[in-house]
Formats: structure tokens, C-alpha cells, sequence
């Protein structure tokens, strides 16, 4: 009987998910290693959109189609690499029924006491989204696959004292590597990249033209990424490979370039600049204005004066 699409199936297990799929039990309780391609449920049976209390790292091999990035599509015909943390939600388009190639799956409880527990909260891409993956080149495919194949050997291997020490050894070299390839990613689409800065620009323009600030307040990160149709975490990283700045400091740094103008060319008072950039205490600019500039408003203003 086919699954109702709209039901979101939580997991708190991996044995669970395994069980859903029609895997055999791990071997592992809290750390899997497994091919999508040996998935035994009927597709139609299987949960199409899912929420995993765990770690999802996952290669697929065949991304055919397009991928949006941005306000463009680009083509893909090898694999890629994504990133799912505890608690998102993962949806399976209606066509996508090619699931081969690796899929790590880890409980938090897996690296709980080791340093890697905190370190994971600093790789960005757990963030991102599934048309922002990350795509290999054949040597760096080469050397994740590798690593992959360390995961499994040692998941088939006996148990004993290091098992766990090695397996999370493995999965920090996992993702080490994943960062290294996703800075190479960010600088050779430089024209994907751009393209986006570029909207970004135009999109920070047209709302501080058209008075938007002035009923929906300040624009925020979240805003920006929906328009530009990305995760607001790749906006942010991608802004600082490009420009030194996160989307936070780049929307803080457009509001001091336009409050400038409006100092200098508008008879507005202070109060009324910071109400027409969306502000909602002016206080709250003078703030924002004397951090970055080591003037206040008023000052900045008598200086051309």
C-alpha cells in the first residue's frame, strides 16, 4: 500500500530507517555504511519525505537533469556529495527513484564524547541544501571513496576497543576533505558565484529604492537566500570566499553605503533615515553606524558640512 506523500516519518533510530528500507539490522547501532541500491522496500512504499535524528552523509551517483543554482541551471552528469544534520527534513522528488552509492549514517551519541562533536557544528555545508552539493572531481572522488571504503572495512571488522576511536578518526578525514573540496568548489564556479553576487546586489538595491525597508524592516539573510533560491549558510560562505564578508556583514554594509547617501544628499533627519532603512529603533542605527564608521550619524553629517 503506497504511503501517504504528505507524512513526514520521523527516525530516531538508524535500525529503524534500515528496517523501513529493507536493509538487514546494522552491524552497529549508532553508525551505518550502506548502498541505496540494495533498498528492498518497493519505491512506491517508501517514505517520501523523511526526519532523521542522525547524521545523513550521503554520494549519489547519478544527479541526472539540472540543478539550480541561483537564478540559473547548470547541467550535471557525475555524482555529489550532500550533507544532512539531525532534525532536517529530507524530500524525495516523485522521479527520483536512482538511489546508488554510499550513505553514511551516524547517531550524535556516535561522537559524543570525542572533539569532533563540537567541531561538527563548524562545517557549513550540514546546512545547505540538497542543489548545493558538493561535486568531485575523479581524484577528489577517488580519495572520499577511499575513505568510505576505510569506514566499511572497519565497520565488517571485529569489534574491539579502537573500533570507534578509528571509525570517527574516519569521519573527521571525511569531512576535512569535504571542506577542502567545497573552498575549491566556491573558486572554480566563480561565474555561478558572481552571478549570484550580482543578484544580490540588484535584489539590496531594488528594496532600499522601492522604500521596501520602510514596511518590512531590515532585510535579512533568510530573505536574501529565498530570493536568490539558496540556503542562507551557502550565501553566507560563499559571500566570504568572494568578498572577506558574511550576507549579514554584506546587507550591514549596503545599509551604511545608503545611510551615507541620505545623510549627505537628503535634508532627513537621523530618526528618519533609520525608520526608511527599516530600522525600528533609531537607536539601534546610531549603533550599527558609529561601529562601523567610529562616527556617529550626526558627525558624519556635520563632516560635510
Amino acid at each position: 500500500m503506497k504511503k501517504d506523500d504528505s507524512t513526514i516519518q520521523k527516525f530516531n533510530s538508524i535500525s529503524a530507517l534500515h528496517k523501513a528500507l529493507g536493509f538487514p539490522k546494522p552491524l552497529h547501532p549508532l553508525v551505518s555504511l550502506v548502498n541505496y541500491a540494495d533498498i528492498k522496500t518497493p519505491y512506491e512504499e517508501l517514505p517520501k519525505s523523511l526526519l532523521l535524528n542522525f547524521y545523513k552523509i550521503s554520494y549519489k551517483k547519478n544527479l541526472n537533469g539540472k540543478i539550480k543554482y541561483g537564478q540559473n541551471y547548470y547541467d550535471f552528469d557525475e555524482g555529489g556529495l550532500s550533507f544532512i544534520s539531525p532534525n532536517q527534513v529530507i524530500s524525495s522528488a516523485e522521479d527520483e527513484k536512482d538511489y546508488s552509492g554510499y550513505t553514511l549514517l551516524f547517531h550524535p551519541d556516535f561522537i559524543r564524547n570525542y572533539q569532533l562533536n563540537t567541531k561538527i557544528k563548524t562545517f557549513g555545508f550540514f546546512s545547505y541544501s540538497v542543489n548545493e552539493a558538493l561535486f568531485l572531481s575523479d581524484k577528489e572522488k577517488q580519495i572520499i571513496f577511499s575513505v568510505f571504503e576505510n569506514i566499511k572495512e572497519e565497520l565488517n571488522s571485529t569489534i574491539d576497543d579502537f573500533s570507534q576511536d578509528v571509525v570517527v578518526s574516519h569521519i573527521e578525514v571525511l569531512l576535512n576533505y569535504s571542506n577542502r573540496f567545497y573552498k575549491r568548489q566556491f573558486i572554480t564556479r566563480k561565474v555561478v558565484n558572481h552571478d549570484i553576487l550580482t543578484q544580490l546586489e540588484k535584489i539590496l538595491n531594488t528594496y532600499f529604492e522601492l522604500e521596501e525597508a520602510l514596511q518590512k524592516g531590515l532585510p535579512t539573510v533568510d530573505y536574501l537566500a529565498e530570493q536568490l533560491n539558496v540556503s542562507p549558510r551557502y550565501l553566507s560562505d560563499l559571500l566570504r570566499m568572494l568578498t572577506g564578508q558574511n550576507a549579514q556583514q554584506h546587507i550591514h554594509g549596503k545599509l551604511i553605503e545608503k545611510a551615507k547617501e541620505y545623510l549627505t544628499a537628503t535634508s532627513l533627519t537621523v530618526s528618519e533615515i533609520a525608520y526608511q532603512l527599516g530600522f525600528e529603533h533609531p537607536q539601534s542605527f546610531n549603533k550599527l553606524f558609529k561601529k562601523k564608521t567610529n562616527l556617529t550619524p550626526i558627525a558624519y553629517k556635520q563632516s560635510f558640512n
